[in-house]
């Protein structure tokens, strides 16, 4: 199918979208914690508020960059460098850093469902890491001379809601036993750190090694 990227960046993305998914980040505290405190419908909420939001994200971004595309394909090829850039330094981030994750256990305020979602589609909005990252990632598995650019970027950002929405339900169902185990063992965290890094890491170093050959 035109509008669908090939099997092998499919393959590469998909690997990318399950280390990104499992990844530790503001969505993932909200509706882990959200869980705990008020059970898995108010956890389903924060998800899906994120889901919506990530969805808006993918709309944006894909007719932001086709417009940037028919202006100026050496822009958007500048763009997809930077790109690879920004990948390698979350990369080094994450391992320096760790994680910006801790399950919330005494925000014991209750919260109408409405709110919930709207607090997890706000969250994923206004993320100025989420928006920076989804103009920078999805760019990389699209080619500058590709008429069907703007049909794959969406089709990229729905796969990616697609393989994230299995796991993150995962999550949520067996929240309290993440959250002890983060608790117990700080090294959990550390190796989806490492998890992250090495799939971000070794995906901008092939792009950048691809493009210098």
């Amino acid at each position: 199918m035109v509008f669908l990227p090939d099997l092998s960046v499919l393959v590469t993305f998909s690997v990318a979208a399950i280390a990104l998914s499992l990844t530790p980040g503001p969505d993932m505290t909200l509706f882990l914690s959200k869980t705990i405190v008020q059970g898995r419908l108010a956890g389903f909420a924060a998800f899906f508020g994120a889901i919506t939001g990530l969805l808006l994200h993918t709309l944006a971004v894909a007719l932001g960059l086709s417009a940037l595309l028919v202006a100026s394909a050496t822009a958007f090829t500048v763009l997809k460098v930077v790109g690879c850039l920004y990948l390698l330094w979350l990369a080094w981030d994450a391992l320096r850093n760790g994680s910006s994750f801790a399950v919330d256990q005494t925000a014991r305020k209750k919260e109408t469902i409405k709110s919930v979602y709207l607090k997890g589609l706000w969250i994923n909005l206004f993320n100025p890491k989420i928006i920076v990252f989804f103009v920078t990632f999805l760019p990389q598995f699209v080619s500058v001379s590709d008429p069907y650019a703007v049909y794959k970027l969406i089709s990229l950002g729905v796969i990616f809601v697609l393989i994230a929405t299995p796991i993150c339900a995962a999550l949520i169902l067996f929240a309290d036993r993440i959250a002890a185990l983060l608790k117990r063992s700080p090294k959990a965290t550390r190796l989806v750190d490492w998890l992250f890094a090495a799939v971000l890491g070794g995906f901008a170093i092939k792009l950048l090694l691809a493009r210098s050959t």
